[in-house]
């Protein structure tokens, strides 16, 4: 017999303390289960650092996005440094960076970037940088970390072929391609639990018609199908109407596999004695599927939707990868992986492919871990 938990009640005159039972709701039954799940419980601080990132994304990067620098080509990762040698031989605690210099190397017969143990750039928390708006419209210069002279410059995940910097680039990027999964969720959240309510309520000639559409579409191979609505794109559109329209390609696809899911619910919900009395009491349909019937298995759509996300962060990735998505200067992981796509990039700059794949492997694997968790706590059957 499992634990109850229990609760200490103030006593009355006369009465001692007593230990009563605690009803617990369901939802705090699920976060109780949920919080058991130790990988899944850290991987939700992970996916709210990632999505705090997106959000705050200006006050955690170092230079803007879009500047250049002809002095640093693919200028690689510069290290953090905690201790600076004076010259008297002792040493001072001082967080910095070494600056960069440009050498020739002769056997490859082409420039290289080395140390340059005379040049320190002093690094500090909470520095003045660049000017930006918080939020959109908050104006600030503060930054969380960077160089505490404006005009100094760091790469602490390398520079790309035009000088840019990698890092800043990479948490703004952040912002594209964790909120296209969201969007993308929402959009096949709507559309999957209308058309799988419908099909699974109703049944019959409109449950056939709903189910023959979803394996028409998912009969279709995906990446071709992308590539033809990805053409339809005017070159000439803003970066903000390509995002959306890149979001409902992506939402175009990931609704089926929900509306299965939610018309199954429906086939074993529609008949029990609680939709029965529901319908007496006046209720119309739709009432019926979005109070009565959605609610008693939201627990089930969470885990889902949250295992959703990481497939639409994929597909935007793979989209703009394969150059039929978002386009520059739109800044996202898939644009910022497009940088790495021959062998001579990969090989002379070969942060350009590690650092936005280590961030979308982090996010992916956090989601579904997440996803995993909440999938579990939400089953009262799972262990």
């Amino acid at each position: 017999m499992t634990d109850i938990p229990v609760e200490k009640i103030s006593p009355t005159e006369g009465d001692d303390d007593v230990q009563m039972p605690a009803l617990l709701g369901p939802w705090a039954l699920m976060w109780r289960k949920f919080r058991r799940h130790r990988v899944a419980y850290a991987s939700l601080w992970v996916v709210v650092l990632i999505y705090l990132l997106a959000l705050f994304g200006e006050f955690f990067t170092t230079t803007e996005i879009g500047e250049t620098n002809v002095r640093a080509p693919f200028a690689p990762p510069m290290g953090i440094s905690l201790f600076v040698e004076n010259e008297d031989g002792s040493t001072d605690f001082q967080l910095h960076a070494k600056g960069l210099k440009l050498e020739l190397d002769r056997e490859a017969m082409r420039r290289t970037f080395v140390e340059d143990p005379d040049k320190i750039i002093p690094l500090g928390f909470f520095v003045e940088g660049y000017a930006y708006e918080l939020l959109g419209f908050i104006p600030m210069e503060t930054h969380f970390f960077g160089p505490k002279n404006k005009r100094d410059r760091v790469y602490f995940w390398g520079a790309d072929r035009l000088g840019r910097d990698i890092y800043s680039r990479i948490i703004m990027g952040t912002r594209i391609s964790m909120s296209i999964g969201l969007v993308g969720v929402v959009v096949s959240l709507f559309i999957g639990i209308s058309l799988g309510g419908i099909s699974g309520y109703y049944g019959g000639w409109i449950d056939n018609v709903i189910q023959r559409i979803i394996e028409f579409i998912r009969s279709i191979p995906t990446i071709p199908l992308w590539m033809g609505l990805a053409a339809a794109i005017p070159l000439g559109w803003p970066p903000i109407r390509t995002y959306f329209v890149v979001t409902l390609i992506v939402s175009m696809i990931g609704w089926t596999g929900l509306a299965r899911e939610v018309r199954g619910k429906f086939l074993s919900l529609r008949n029990e004695d609680f939709i029965t009395a529901a319908r007496l009491d006046g209720l119309t349909d739709w009432e019926i599927i979005w109070k009565h019937m959605v609610p008693s298995f939201s627990s089930h759509i969470i885990a889902s939707l949250t295992l959703a996300v990481p497939l639409m962060i994929l597909a935007e990735t793979s989209l703009s990868f394969l150059g039929i998505g978002l386009q520059p200067p739109t800044v996202s992981w898939g644009t910022l992986l497009k940088e790495a796509q021959n062998i001579r990039t990969i090989i002379q700059a070969p942060w350009l492919l590690i650092a936005p794949g280590t961030m979308i492997v982090v996010a992916v694997l956090a989601l579904n871990f997440l996803g995993d968790g909440l999938r579990d706590a939400a089953d009262p059957n799972a262990h």
